[in-house]
């Protein structure tokens, strides 16, 4: 039932890029994030998303936000909320092939109301992190309408505000196995050895990632990395595993050449690259 992710599983899963591939064909994401004061979370993810491999991002976010992704992340589609704050209003996600939620999201009413009916009205494959999570552990009746292959990703204190307090990371792991399996969902906890808890009860660890990664922002780079893998076509449990793998990786290869106390979540994306080769040698 456990076991733990070494480079020589990740390898085979990777996609090769196809020598006629275009952008079209690289796959297209949507990533709804950042409110007012939170516009970082958004740049975060989206320059993830690129940087593992997709063809095409839009980032939908408040209007406060528009300069913010337009400077810093020339690269993707901005698409604005009618609100100059907050996410407001679903998406129309049918033209997407991979759906990322939550980074610096807020918990307001307005934005908890467009985040379900977003979850509910998606068919592509989604990821929510962060402040849509925080939204759900304030709304616990919408977990019984998530859709079957919902990717989570919480840290420990995220999923104890959905499931409730746990003494201890034991407690926690047969929590978030019962709630995999319970709603169908593949759910990360995140952390020293991230466990990928799976439908079918199977749990995966994650060997990559230094304590340097303990710094704001890595879990929206998180995000950004699985969301592009969705896109371009792998499956959900594959996303998974080769997202915290290659993000641990990074993480680690940042570490080694600037230490763990200045590791910033951009870092982790700046060694993306190195990530990426390390596994297609």
């Amino acid at each position: 039932r456990y076991h733990i992710v070494d480079e020589n599983e990740v390898r085979p899963l990777l996609k090769k890029r196809s020598d006629f591939a275009h952008k079209g064909s690289m796959g297209n994401a949507l990533l709804v994030a950042g409110s007012y004061g939170m516009g970082g979370a958004a740049v975060l993810a989206a320059r993830a998303c690129l940087r593992a491999g997709v063809g095409k991002v839009t980032v939908h976010s408040p209007k406060c936000n528009s300069l913010v992704l337009q400077i810093s992340v020339p690269e993707a589609v901005v698409q604005l909320d009618q609100e100059e704050t907050v996410f407001s209003e679903p998406v129309d996600a049918e033209d997407y092939t991979a759906l990322g939620i939550g980074p610096g999201l807020g918990q307001s009413e307005t934005t908890a109301i467009a985040l379900i009916a977003q979850l509910r009205r998606t068919q592509c494959p989604i990821v929510a992190d962060a402040d849509a999570l925080n939204i759900l552990a304030n709304h616990r009746a919408w977990l019984q309408q998530l859709p079957k292959g919902i990717i989570l990703t919480p840290h420990p204190k995220e999923f104890d505000r959905i499931n409730g307090h746990c003494a201890d990371s034991y407690e926690r792991l047969s929590r978030a196995c019962d709630m995999a399996e319970r709603l169908g969902a593949y759910i990360i906890v995140k952390g020293h050895y991230s466990a990928l808890c799976k439908p079918d009860g199977h749990v995966a660890f994650n060997p990559t990632g230094n304590a340097g990664m303990a710094t704001a922002g890595s879990g929206d780079v998180l995000t950004g990395i699985i969301t592009a893998l969705l896109a371009r076509g792998y499956k959900q449990a594959d996303a998974c595993t080769v997202g915290m793998y290659l993000h641990g990786l990074a993480g680690d290869l940042a570490a080694r050449s600037l230490g763990k106390e200045s590791l910033t979540a951009g870092d982790i994306i700046n060694y993306l690259p190195q990530a990426f080769m390390r596994l297609e040698d």
